[in-house]
């Protein structure tokens, strides 16, 4: 098994998303972002995937994660009829707060199927602590096949630092 690069964004100065484009195939596609930093503190990771290249916003998003929390106890977090998927937070640009993630995303490039995404995410917040997610979604909408999936912050928050990049999963 091996990856092929399809696409990638280093982030070095602030930006309001990222988008990775190039889903061609009923293959399954990897994702990886490292050192995902944002400018204003404690806002939520957001994703939603692209239709030829634009993000859909529509209320089609479901997703569930257990997360486990340095400084306190594991948690859940879901949701239903969302307008994208929601990861956990990360700090501000300091030299400590940031997310690293792994995604597998299935069933994109098809018409017929839903889209489905699994996660795992490291993060160091604002406040030093660490914490592990696991988790996944699903894009409830079929018809139009997912060509790339966008990245941004929840509440106007800018990406600062990171690079994205998207891999074709080879057999």
């Amino acid at each position: 098994m091996g990856l092929v690069q399809v696409a990638t964004n280093t982030v070095t100065s602030a930006v309001a998303s990222v988008t990775l484009t190039g889903i061609d195939s009923d293959d399954v596609y990897m994702v990886t972002v490292d050192n995902w930093k944002t400018d204003t503190n404690n806002r939520r990771c957001l994703a939603r995937v692209t239709e030829s290249g634009t993000a859909n916003s529509t209320a089609n998003y479901d997703y569930a994660g257990k997360f486990l929390y340095s400084s306190s106890s594991f948690f859940n977090r879901n949701g239903t009829n969302a307008n994208q998927f929601e990861f956990e937070f990360i700090g501000t640009a300091d030299s400590q707060a940031q997310s690293n993630i792994i995604l597998y995303l299935y069933n994109f490039n098809s018409t017929t199927e839903y889209a489905f995404i699994t996660n795992e995410m490291t993060n160091l917040d604002y406040n030093g602590a660490n914490i592990g997610q696991q988790g996944g979604g699903v894009f409830t909408v079929t018809g139009t096949a997912r060509n790339g999936i966008e990245f941004f912050m929840a509440s106007s928050a800018n990406i600062t630092s990171g690079t994205f990049t998207l891999y074709r999963v080879v057999a």
